[in-house]
């Protein structure tokens, strides 16, 4: 292959080229602007690629990241409601311990045996554990509306046993200032309550109460709880007490050696109130026993023949 080259000031050159001086030229002319294209090529595909990887890279570590923050949450909200069923629980146990008092004063209150009702430990219970098909464990929504069932039937169960207790209470006070039993602890009963021969006149006369004689010195006995209202000497009836049970009700005790109570002093039924002798009128040591209802004496015969509760 030929080549001419045409100069303005000098004759023209003509070169003559060989195959392999054609081979490299082209080369030259044909294969570095392809060269370079190429490296630009993958030049820009590797650049390419890493922006790719770096930004699903970059996608992962958001996702782990909000994956992260949503355990976070999780975790707060369940140490809350952990805190908050933790809370619920304290007080449902105070409520349990106050049910178990309860229930025991009210045990000891009916004179129910210890046994029948314990409340010192959990209620007996039993059987084989047989789990319902489908049967999965409550959610904690489901365990807080629990609570709150048990929490309000505690305190329906508190507000029915203060109402058990007030009543239970009236009734052992009313019990208990009711007049029941003899007033000494051994003795027998020397003169009955209605007309009888006088034991100093020799005649006929109305006696109001009943004598119980004994040894001088032994106990006399409040056959109720109440209110000593009288203590000291009075005519006819020697050293004496007296003790008001309310509701209309008073009881006397002459005739004593010695007064061991005061006016205004409480005494429980079963209390030594004095000691048999025998002063005032009076042949030897006895207790005269009397009972008033709504300031009248009554026959003490009923009540002498009524057994503590």
């Amino acid at each position: 292959m030929k080549l001419i080259l045409l100069n303005r000031h000098a004759a023209s050159r003509t070169l003559e080229l060989g195959k392999w001086s054609w081979a490299l030229l082209s080369a030259c002319f044909i294969g570095v602007p392809l060269g370079l294209v190429s490296v630009s090529y993958q030049h820009g595909f590797g650049e390419g690629v890493a922006s790719e990887q770096a930004t699903r890279i970059s996608a992962q570590e958001q996702q782990a990241i909000e994956r992260a923050e949503t355990l976070a949450q999780l975790s707060v909200e369940a140490q809350s409601r952990l805190a908050a069923m933790t809370r619920r629980l304290a007080g449902l146990q105070a409520h349990v311990i106050r049910l178990d008092a309860l229930g025991s004063h009210l045990t000891k209150m009916a004179g129910l045996e210890s046994g029948e009702f314990d409340f010192s430990g959990p209620p007996a219970l039993g059987g084989p554990a047989m789990r319902l098909p489908g049967a999965r464990l409550p959610s904690a929504t489901e365990v807080e509306s629990q609570f709150s069932v048990l929490d309000a039937v505690f305190a329906r169960r508190e507000a029915q046993f203060d109402v058990l207790v007030g009543l239970l209470s009236a009734e052992q006070l009313r019990t208990e200032a009711t007049p029941a039993g003899r007033p000494i602890r051994s003795g027998w009963q020397s003169s009955p309550y209605g007309q009888r021969i006088d034991p100093i006149t020799g005649e006929r006369a109305w006696h109001d109460g009943a004598d119980f004689a004994g040894r001088e010195g032994s106990d006399i006995l409040a056959v109720a709880s109440g209110v000593v209202s009288w203590s000291g000497y009075r005519a006819g009836y020697g050293t004496m007490v007296e003790v008001s049970h309310g509701d209309g009700l008073s009881t006397r005790y002459a005739h004593n050696q010695e007064n061991l109570v005061e006016i205004g002093d409480l005494v429980r039924r079963g209390d030594v109130i004095a000691l048999m002798g025998s002063t005032g009128r009076s042949t030897g040591p006895h207790v005269h026993f009397e009972v008033f209802k709504n300031g009248r004496a009554v026959d003490p015969a009923s009540y002498v023949r009524r057994t503590h509760r």
